[in-house]
């Protein structure tokens, strides 16, 4: 039976893995059992998150500028907009005893701002104590992809964001860097998406049922 309690589930994994595509399929296996849920993304989430999340993907598309946002400056802009998300959308719903799932999260920013850009982890752990006191998720989902998988997705996609545009080493390098995140940790699952499938899908719905249900 489920015991209504707050629960929050992230989704990571590089471009092309289809964690957008599952976490969609999560919530709505959920809300067919009837289970109060939300689902979510970051960088956005939220009306002035999601202001965040358009600022920083024009600096990157704006071929006319040629001076781009320091490294440093993007990081805080993904931080900014974390702040106001967990502030205004997740701690709300999970006050709400609700179910909070959510495409990206703290991983991300890892994976791709420190492991890819070498941003110090000090200077966003720092940063991280304050805006998220203490708040982490309760499972993570680490989704795993071919190089061959996530490409032909990415070729597909009518609308694609600076990060669906790079080179496959950079992919390469970011997966191992989540990998390297999830490595003996409880409560992370590395799950194969390269099938992205029915059989995928039914596995992520029962291992959260196996967490959520008592």
């Amino acid at each position: 039976m489920f015991k209504k309690k707050p629960f929050f589930i992230v989704f990571e994994g590089v471009e092309g893995c289809g964690k957008s595509y599952q976490s969609k399929k999560l919530y709505n296996n959920l809300k067919k059992k009837k289970i109060s849920s939300i689902l979510t993304r970051e960088p956005g989430g939220t009306e002035s998150a999601e202001m965040i999340r358009s600022l920083i993907l024009k600096d990157y598309f704006n071929k006319k500028i040629k001076e781009k946002f320091d490294k440093y400056t993007d990081t805080l802009l993904y931080l900014a907009a974390r702040n106001e998300h967990v502030k205004n959308k997740i701690i709300p719903a999970l006050k709400q005893r609700k179910v909070v799932i959510c495409d990206r999260f703290v991983d991300s920013t890892l994976a791709y701002q420190v492991y890819g850009k070498k941003v110090s982890p000090n200077f966003i752990n720092n940063i991280h104590k304050t805006i998220l006191n203490g708040l982490k998720p309760n499972i993570t989902f680490i989704l795993k992809v071919s190089p061959t998988a996530s490409k032909l997705r990415l070729s597909k996609r009518k609308i694609k964001n600076r990060y669906d545009k790079f080179d496959q080493s950079f992919y390469n390098k970011v997966q191992k860097s989540f990998l390297r995140i999830a490595k003996n940790k409880m409560n992370y699952y590395v799950l194969d998406s390269s099938k992205n499938d029915k059989v995928l899908e039914n596995k992520i719905i029962n291992i959260v049922l196996k967490h959520i249900i008592k």
